[in-house]
């Protein structure tokens, strides 16, 4: 009895209290499609010219399969962990840790490097803005809208989301305003452009614009982060996860086909740093331009507050699987007693998010590394384990076509590591740093979990 006392008391559950449409406000928030759209997608462009089409419907492809595997495994563990949870529960605790090391890198750098270029996007609006200061005040600002109840956040999200898809909606209706080119030309005859003109598009510039769309796409998985706040999440968050995917491939590809038949000049928009804003400069007024790069801003933060919120809930979940050590694990399972939120989890994201505004943009960049490709492999190999072992037989959703889905999802992968690594300036760091992130957090399990006498995740009750 007495060692009962002494044992930490079980941390308090997060509160129950979203639907599907909120999931999907706050999914579809973290996956930002205008950012993807205005900050992304200009690049694939630059690569594969009106070839980006045919990148992204081989994107689209591969993601759906991704969202396949990922509707189920959440479906069978909708825990605030996230990914390192299905990890953990069919390839072992090493595994699963060194997934959850992963995500941690993964998670934690999204809010600085998106808030340090807030700046760029608004210096045609409000030219001078400095940088860091401009980061700090948005991820500070971001962090205490994040500790608000998460339907007050869903509201939020949902709010702001509306502004971002007005801004792409607008884009569609000048590009589309006055055709230029047919969209079948498109698919049988794709340019790109070399040397001042268009060539017809490579299979090898179509590729590596494909490696970048899928990280465009990205974003649906983030679902599963808030499945402990979602009520029947086993039964309902497959639902929130393929809806958001199928709205991302909407508000990312209508835009893009948009603006490649409507351009009066092909080859200077696929050129242009900022193909979008072009139209909107081209087609509007000078004020509909200034609003549209105020709506991409408007998606910027979004997306910040979004992850800042899906963060703190996958670092609830590490804590409660005691991952840190006590202290800092009994502060990160702390529930606010009115906003029912993790709050001290919050407030270290958010600390650690302005702390790193400080840092080059460029260090960031590599720090992050390429967690999204050790992430979708992860859960692949999880799925066929899953599948294989049983350990996934009571999931609630179970994907069509298996083994489809993750096999698509591995090749994809494998083409994407091969043209990463082709990459010395980019790629290749990032590649080297995941590798990293991945042999550290190996050791961290091995010699400092296993040593506390292992490691387990924990499955909370749904009711």
């Amino acid at each position: 009895m007495l060692d009962d006392q002494l044992l930490p008391a079980p941390p308090t559950p997060l509160v129950r209290s979203l639907g599907v449409m909120g999931v999907l406000f706050l999914t579809l928030s973290v996956a930002t499609p205008a950012s993807s759209v205005f900050v992304i997608i200009p690049g694939m462009l630059q690569v594969a010219g009106t070839g980006a089409i045919w990148a992204l419907i081989l994107a689209g492809i591969v993601c759906v399969a991704t969202a396949f595997v990922y509707a189920e495994l959440s479906s069978a563990w909708p825990v605030a962990g996230g990914e390192y949870v299905a990890v953990a529960k069919t390839l072992g605790p090493l595994a699963g840790f060194v997934m959850l090391g992963v995500n941690v890198f993964n998670n934690l750098f999204f809010p600085p490097v998106a808030a340090l270029g807030i700046s760029a996007v608004l210096a045609t609006v409000y030219p001078g803005l400095p940088t860091v200061p401009v980061a700090i005040a948005v991820v500070a600002a971001s962090t205490l809208v994040a500790l608000l109840q998460i339907r007050v956040n869903a509201w939020v999200t949902g709010f702001f989301l509306a502004g971002e898809v007005l801004a792409l909606v607008v884009i569609v209706v000048l590009g589309w305003s006055d055709i230029v080119r047919p969209f079948a030309g498109f698919l049988t005859a794709p340019v790109m452009p070399l040397e001042g003109m268009l060539v017809p598009a490579s299979p090898a510039s179509i590729g590596l614009a494909t490696s970048i769309a899928i990280f465009a796409l990205n974003g649906y998985g983030a679902a599963v982060y808030f499945g402990e706040e979602m009520r029947e999440p086993s039964r309902l968050i497959a639902r929130a996860i393929l809806a958001s995917l199928v709205l991302t491939l909407a508000f990312e590809i209508v835009p893009t086909i948009a603006v490649l038949m409507g351009a009066p000049d092909l080859h200077a928009l696929v050129t242009a740093d900022d193909p979008f804003g072009l139209i909107a400069r081209m087609r509007g007024d000078g004020w509909l331009a200034d609003a549209v790069a105020i709506g991409v801003v408007i998606a910027i933060v979004n997306a910040i507050i979004a992850c800042i919120l899906a963060c703190s809930r996958f670092f609830y979940g590490t804590a409660r699987d005691n991952s840190w050590g006590r202290p800092l694990d009994q502060l990160m399972t702390r529930i606010h007693p009115r906003f029912g939120s993790p709050w001290i989890g919050t407030l270290i994201v958010g600390g650690i998010g302005v702390a790193c505004c400080f840092l080059p943009l460029t260090l960031l960049l590599v720090l992050s590394g390429t967690g999204l490709v050790a992430i979708y492999a992860g859960i692949a190999v999880a799925a066929m384990v899953g599948r294989r072992s049983g350990a996934t037989a009571h999931a609630r959703y179970r994907m069509p076509l298996y083994p489809a889905a993750p096999i698509v999802t591995l090749i994809a992968l494998g083409y994407v590591v091969w043209t990463s690594w082709l990459d010395p300036a980019e790629g290749r760091p990032g590649l080297i740093m995941t590798a990293a992130q991945i042999l550290l957090s190996a050791g961290y399990y091995w010699f400092v979990l296993r040593r506390r006498g292992g490691w387990s995740v924990h499955i909370p009750d749904e009711g």
